[in-house]
């Protein structure tokens, strides 16, 4: 049984190790090609930057201009950090209620919460279009209402589960101490449901700050995004196509998210797995 053990551990790491590095693979191929002039991405995608084909910062510097990708960053920036906070503050108060209130009313909202997860986006984005633009959301501190409602699902979900595994004469005993809802809340909750808030902060980070169908549906190119700064910066004109300051763009779009995930991943199987568990 410990040989069997044994070889099951080796077989299973090397298949994870050659599952990371295909996974790996297109992001290596971005920044090589990052690197690299428009004749050398299109004829030999796959080599790496050589001394002819080398262009240095060129393509980063051309397409930080020609994106307006600073601005872009800057409305990409602002509508995930808000967002991601009003999820992450909002959703766990509604979980605890869902969790310790028990009627028949919680257990229909919670399922309207678990339902809003499978209901495709293409269903519901043409009535949301409409309803922002009468509601006046159509804007970069609008959508993070929006955002809100359709991050709620699985971050309630999420919360709810974990909260459920948290024993309640915590709370019971802080009320006899006099301490208010609020209060225990913010000072027994919330601290303990810290991993399952940075997952849910993670999930909903690398969601919202990809997206590209909700800014553009709502928003628009008034209040263009990094996605819809990158996406019209790859159309062109008359069918001509910066390969290279495309790459270039991908690869500042990519670094901010993946620094945030790699602070915060370890987190999130713990609380992915609580919630998971108990929901």
């Amino acid at each position: 049984m410990r040989q069997r053990d044994r070889t099951f551990r080796i077989v299973g790491f090397w298949s994870l190790l050659v599952l990371a590095l295909l996974w790996l693979i297109p992001l290596v191929l971005v920044l090589m090609n990052s690197f690299k002039g428009n004749l050398f991405i299109t004829s030999a995608p796959f080599e790496p930057p050589a001394a002819d084909s080398f262009t240095g910062l060129a393509n980063y510097s051309d397409g930080l201009g020609r994106t307006g990708f600073l601005k872009a960053f800057g409305y990409s920036a602002f509508i995930t950090v808000f967002s991601v906070l009003v999820i992450c503050v909002v959703t766990p108060m509604t979980a605890w209620y869902i969790a310790r209130v028990k009627a028949w009313y919680t257990s229909t909202l919670y399922y309207l919460f678990v339902f809003s997860m499978i209901v495709p986006f293409d269903m519901v984005m043409f009535t949301m279009t409409k309803v922002a633009n009468v509601t006046h959301l159509d804007n970069p501190v609008g959508i993070i209402l929006l955002y809100t409602g359709f991050g709620a699902g699985l971050s309630v979900f999420i919360f709810v589960g974990f909260i459920r595994s948290i024993p309640i004469e915590l709370e019971e005993a802080a009320m006899i101490d006099g301490a208010s809802p609020w209060k225990v809340f913010f000072t027994i909750i919330f601290p303990v449901l810290r991993p399952t808030a940075v997952t849910v902060a993670i999930l909903n980070a690398m969601w919202v700050w990809n997206d590209y169908r909700l800014p553009y549906l709502v928003i628009g190119t008034d209040y263009k995004t990094i996605p819809i700064a990158v996406q019209q910066y790859m159309t062109g004109s008359y069918g001509q196509k910066d390969m290279g300051g495309f790459m270039a763009m991908l690869v500042l779009s990519i670094i901010p998210i993946v620094v945030f995930y790699l602070i915060g991943q370890r987190h999130i199987i713990k609380g992915v797995t609580a919630g998971a568990v108990k929901g």
